[in-house]
């Protein structure tokens, strides 16, 4: 995970400083996520002992998905997506719609010691990303039901948006944790 002190402001960079403050936001918030699934086993990663279906490995699995989609968007733009969410029938969804629900769950032979390289790995790129992408270079956000037509982001608010997603999951993680073993991240 990067640190503050891994940021190396470059004085040449009139956004270094930016670019320290995020990655410092998105490894505070990633070690907070990441201390959830400390001492696990592979079954309490994949336990849903609260109302959600979320379960620790599965959210793992979703932003380590959704940092190299929204880093995707940065340098390419709006992603494709063949689902119209808007007109999806829930009790029978297409195989698209279940692979993006499958992401939220730990499949038979995942483990989490794998789950959890795969989104450090994702994180660094991400991390790589933030350090070289032009923070206010925009791309236009893909069509409803999540965005408004024609909106864009700039690249500084894409990361923005990814401390903020990182850090919401953090927090469901801790519940889930602490309903697991009673271990809570903070307090």
């Amino acid at each position: 995970m990067t640190t503050i002190e891994n940021a190396s402001p470059d004085n040449d960079d009139p956004q270094a400083d930016e670019r320290a403050d995020l990655l410092d936001l998105l490894a505070q918030h990633r070690g907070l996520l990441l201390q959830t699934v400390q001492g696990l086993n592979d079954e309490q990663a994949a336990a849903t002992p609260t109302a959600s279906a979320l379960c620790l490995g599965g959210i793992l699995k979703h932003l380590a998905a959704g940092e190299r989609q929204w880093s995707g968007f940065v340098v390419d733009g709006a992603w494709s997506d063949d689902v119209d969410w808007a007109e999806v029938d829930w009790s029978n969804p297409p195989s698209p719609v279940l692979a993006y629900l499958a992401q939220f769950q730990m499949a038979d032979g995942e483990n989490l010691a794998a789950i959890v390289a795969d989104y450090e790995r994702a994180a660094a790129a991400t991390d790589a990303l933030v350090r070289t992408a032009d923070l206010g270079s925009r791309q236009a956000l893909p069509s409803a039901p999540w965005f408004e037509p024609g909106t864009s982001w700039s690249a500084r608010r894409v990361f923005g948006h990814l401390v903020a997603e990182i850090a919401q999951h953090a927090g469901h993680a801790d519940i889930i944790r602490e309903s697991i073993d009673g271990q809570k991240t903070m307090g």
